[in-house]
């Protein structure tokens, strides 16, 4: 900033000394009171620079603790009720599942998941269905933590 400050100073005066040079030809009284109110002005350019950038600095307005937000629905949407998962044991081995009645039950978005994650399968107590734990995480889901 001060850089900035230093370049203007220069460039103010040159522009005064070339204005000077033009007044040689006049007599001299005339280039004397010239002399004294460019060099008037000059100081006042000066003065009004450095009021301009010491009230730069004051606009800086820094909030210490920033306003806190709810995060929105859309981050929640992925996270999946930790009761509703289950383990099934099959014929094929067990299944972690999320059930489907306790999504239908306690998760807003139920009918928005992916219906290639949607399972049937057999267990000893008749046919259960849900949606498979492996397949919603490579989908982008999680599970949330209380």
């Amino acid at each position: 900033m001060t850089l900035f400050i230093h370049k203007r100073f220069i460039a103010l005066v040159a522009a005064t000394a070339i204005a000077i040079t033009g007044f040689s030809s006049a007599p001299a009284r005339a280039n004397d009171d010239a002399a004294a109110a460019i060099a008037a002005l000059l100081g006042l350019a000066v003065i009004g620079a450095v009021i301009a950038d010491k009230r730069k600095d004051k606009r800086v307005v820094v909030h210490p603790n920033p306003p806190v937000r709810p995060l929105p629905p859309r981050v929640n949407r992925k996270l999946l009720p930790q009761q509703c998962l289950r383990s099934f044991q099959t014929n094929d081995g067990p299944r972690r599942v999320f059930g489907q009645r306790c999504l239908n039950r306690n998760y807003q978005y139920a009918r928005s998941l992916p219906t290639r994650c949607h399972r049937q399968f057999w267990t000893d107590r008749g046919w259960r269905a849900g949606f498979g734990a492996r397949c919603l995480r490579r989908e982008g889901y999680q599970l949330a933590r209380r």
